[in-house]
């Protein structure tokens, strides 16, 4: 019971934490009209709003949409999630589908890499200590300092995201791999070494499941 009653208390003050902020963002965006907010406007600010979709005359607010408007424009979004009317104006769904495939598309790409040289660095210390430089200079470097140069070299925007989510995932992989594959315990390396275990046989029944 009293776990309930603490989820229950729980709920109700999260529900008042939304309410406080939606509130909040609604009286930060609505803005008192002025007769126009056009009025106050370039001609270039004007011509960016049309461009943009809004209407130059419109009150003026902060430049920030209200929650009403933000639900309306989620709503038609929702609503027809799978739509294509050309390159530059599809669904959501479509988008968010094209976004996952780069993604997993991405990290299988840090797996096939990262995992196989984790095994090897975690199984020979002269590999160790080979890679070790080059893991020191690349894995600190940020993933979106590659953008510009993988947008240079490849000419293309959906290989360059694909290869900074690579980029993203191969470190954290590469490192964690061959820290568990270096942790298996010794006297099981030396049983498998006795028994006369090939490598290959060793890394999938002896490394693995102990790693």
């Amino acid at each position: 019971m009293k776990a309930t009653s603490l989820n229950l208390r729980a709920a109700l003050v999260s529900l008042i934490i939304f309410c406080v902020f939606i509130g909040a963002w609604q009286l930060s965006t609505s803005g008192p009209s002025i007769g126009g907010a056009s009025s106050g406007m370039t001609a270039e600010e004007i011509e960016y709003a049309k461009m943009m979709g809004k209407d130059p005359g419109a009150e003026k607010s902060t430049g920030f949409p209200p929650p009403l408007e933000v639900a309306k424009a989620s709503w038609g979004h929702l609503s027809d999630p799978f739509y294509d009317k050309g390159p530059n104006d599809k669904g959501i769904g479509i988008q968010l589908a094209h976004s996952l495939a780069r993604v997993g598309l991405g990290f299988l790409l840090a797996m096939a890499v990262a995992i196989p040289l984790g095994f090897l660095i975690g199984m020979s210390p002269l590999m160790r200590k080979a890679f070790d430089p080059f893991v020191q200079v690349l894995k600190p470097i940020s993933p979106l300092a590659w953008m510009p140069l993988a947008l240079y070299t490849l000419k293309d925007s959906d290989v360059s995201g694909i290869f900074v989510i690579f980029i993203c995932s191969v470190w954290p992989m590469l490192i964690n791999t061959a820290f568990g594959v270096s942790a298996v315990k010794r006297e099981w390396l030396n049983v498998a070494s006795t028994l006369e275990v090939n490598p290959i046989r060793k890394a999938f029944q002896v490394i693995l499941p102990a790693a």
